[in-house]
């Protein structure tokens, strides 16, 4: 029977060595390689923290001790050894496990993640509730594991600063699976290591601290203190914000790890581990492309290649082709990305204008602030963010850009539903909170194409632009050879009937098209066909000329219902008569799973919104012929 079979919760790791820990780790990464080849998910984060997840679990006593991990990616093996092992195999589909932590899982799972940057704000908030509920005492132990790519974010230091100010005994550990350092820099950091977490040794530092205070003259010459406390204090940062700073481990030996966090759970104070680690560790594919391993579809475990499905572009290819075609032309254009240069299309740009390309880590407050001073300044920013993202940065939004009309364009991929992700991931609430902001232009394209030309037109704009599109394969179209100018706020007819005025958004115009070929094969109706194009400005007049000429009046858009697309058009209606059914995603949050099921899910199909219209319209013949027949017999 192998160690992993004998793994049902966290307390099973405390009767094993360190050589058995390091033989389970090699069974789980095993596990997981061959789980993730048939499931997707994000590999090479996980395979990292292999190691450092077993050394925390063996030490802490989870869930009385609290684990947080943040953004998530990395908890694979969080979850094998937390008692799922048997469900691993369900990672991401639908009904299955989430991707991420979630607390309606497991009780290990302190809080669900999917965003970055959050993980030490939860831990300070979690430690001061245990010493708040305990009347002063500190029970438990709270470890925040943090990558150095989630050390981008700007709330992270928000919460290193409280938890600083604080003295929050709490241990951060953060995951650096990129830089590099010499050996003779480790030598010396492991004895600093000891100054810092032997109490002796630091109470022996603070005397030197102290010590340097009382000598003559070198109170007020603060480069000379601070140059001397650096040479025995590295990672002066954090020291700086009062974290005890411990590094650098080697995040793939079990032994070290479990010392150090031994040692630093002696510490009341706060402290950082800086461990190096190998994304992908374990995997060759994934060492080799810990970028394409970051997220992987269903792969060949011998080769580690996936199986692609020939095609339609996507949107963000089509996005990213066509701003660099437009980037050729008008030298003002730059493009700006929040650590999603692939993810966006943007690699297109990158490579052919890395001068104009800023990638400014996962920072999109920042990003849009940035944005911001460079329209100002005379430039044609794009902001290129997924919609999920694009959350955080609403109050820049609003009040950095909108307020000022500045001309930023904001290009937000992955509207709607992206499937296996789940809720963090989804874009559902970008029509409702972008259709808020005052003098911001709001459009969303049917097809790859009119992608492209709603982006030459916000490049022309005189004020914000917002431009939404989802994650998802185009329809084939033809790319444009050259780039169309559209009006600001008209829709499109797609087609003119009667009956039923089917209005639809983004991709929802898609489902409208499609339900309007099955109503029409099924029951000879022929509806009209709108594409709305701009949420704001709204096509008002052609609208209401439509409804007028109409039953039945429905919007469709893959955006949450509160306050979106049909919302917009419902208020057109509120003093009239008119009713306006809403296709839209239903106000609570989707879990993960593929995206076409969880649109059956949710009722956003064409066969759904064909049911609808052929049922109203069969209603209302209905009672007109009985109104008919009362008034004959009258």
């Amino acid at each position: 029977m192998s160690l992993l079979d004998q793994i049902n919760s966290p307390a099973d790791l405390k009767r094993l060595n360190d050589r058995e820990l390091q033989v389970l780790a090699d069974e789980i990464r095993e596990f997981m390689i061959g789980a993730v080849s048939k499931s997707g998910g994000h590999l090479a984060p996980s395979l990292g923290v292999v190691e450092l997840t077993l050394a925390l679990h063996s030490v802490l006593d989870s869930p009385h001790d609290k684990i947080i991990w943040d953004v998530g990616h990395q908890c694979y093996t969080h979850k094998i050894i937390t008692g799922r092992a048997d469900e691993f195999h369900t990672i991401r589909q639908h009904g299955g496990l989430s991707g991420f932590p979630n607390r309606r899982e497991s009780e290990h799972d302190v809080i669900g993640t999917g965003h970055s940057s959050t993980s030490i704000s939860h831990g300070v908030g979690v430690r001061e509730a245990i010493r708040l509920a305990s009347g002063g005492e500190a029970e438990g132990h709270v470890a925040c594991v943090i990558g150095d790519g989630a050390l981008t974010g700007g709330i992270a230091y928000e919460a290193l600063n409280q938890a600083g100010h604080l003295k929050t005994p709490l241990m951060v550990i953060l995951n650096d699976n990129e830089m590099s350092i010499k050996a003779n820099v480790g030598a010396i950091s492991q004895y600093l290591n000891r100054l810092r977490l032997d109490p002796t040794l630091y109470r022996i530092r603070e005397d030197f601290e102290h010590g340097l205070e009382r000598i003559p003259g070198i109170r007020g010459l603060k480069s000379i203190k601070e140059g001397m406390k650096a040479l025995m204090v590295p990672g002066m940062l954090f020291e700086e914000l009062g974290f005890a700073y411990v590094g650098i481990i080697d995040g793939h030996d079990i032994k070290a790890l479990r010392k150090s966090l031994k040692a630093a759970m002696e510490i009341e104070r706060p402290v950082l581990i800086h461990i190096k680690t190998t994304k992908g560790k374990g995997y060759e594919p994934a060492e080799a492309h810990p970028d394409t391993f970051h997220g992987i579809a269903p792969f060949q475990v011998g080769t580690g290649e996936t199986i692609k499905q020939p095609g339609p572009i996507s949107y963000t290819e089509a996005f990213g082709r066509g701003l660099t075609r437009m980037a050729a032309e008008d030298e003002r254009i730059v493009a700006i990305t929040a650590a999603m240069s692939s993810g966006t299309g943007l690699y297109h740009f990158e490579q052919e204008f890395p001068d104009r390309f800023y990638d400014v880590g996962i920072a999109e407050e920042h990003a849009v602030a940035f944005a911001a001073g460079l329209a100002i300044g005379g430039y044609k920013p794009v902001v290129a963010v997924y919609s999920t993202f694009m959350q955080r940065a609403f109050d820049l939004m609003i009040q950095d850009v909108a307020l000022h009309r500045l001309p930023v364009v904001f290009a937000m991929d992955r509207a709607g539903l992206v499937g296996d992700d789940g809720p963090t991931h989804h874009g559902a609430f970008d029509l409702g909170y972008l259709r808020l902001v005052p003098g911001l232009t709001v459009m969303a394209p049917k097809d790859e194409a009119e992608l492209q030309h709603m982006l030459y037109t916000a490049l022309q704009l005189d004020g914000p632009c917002a431009i939404r599109y989802p994650r998802a394969a185009g329809r084939g179209v033809a790319m444009p050879e050259s780039f169309e100018l559209l009006e600001a706020g008209k829709a499109e007819v797609i087609d003119r009937g009667e009956g039923a005025l089917l209005l639809g958004i983004g991709s929802g115009t898609a489902i409208c098209s499609r339900a309007a070929r099955l109503l029409a094969e099924r029951e000879g109706l022929r509806p009209t066909v709108m594409n709305a194009r701009f949420l704001k400005p709204l096509d008002e007049g052609l609208i209401r000329e439509l409804a007028a000429e109409h039953e039945v009046v429905v919007t469709v858009e893959e955006s949450t219902a509160m306050g979106g697309f049909g919302a917009a058009v419902s208020e057109l209606f509120s003093e009239e008569p008119v009713p306006v059914r809403r296709f839209a995603i239903p106000d609570r949050f989707i879990p993960h799973g593929n995206r076409k099921q969880l649109l059956e899910e949710i009722g956003l199909t064409p066969e759904a919104v064909a049911a609808y219209v052929s049922g109203r319209l069969l209603e209302r013949k209905v009672v007109a012929s009985k109104h008919w027949k009362v008034s004959g017999q009258e």
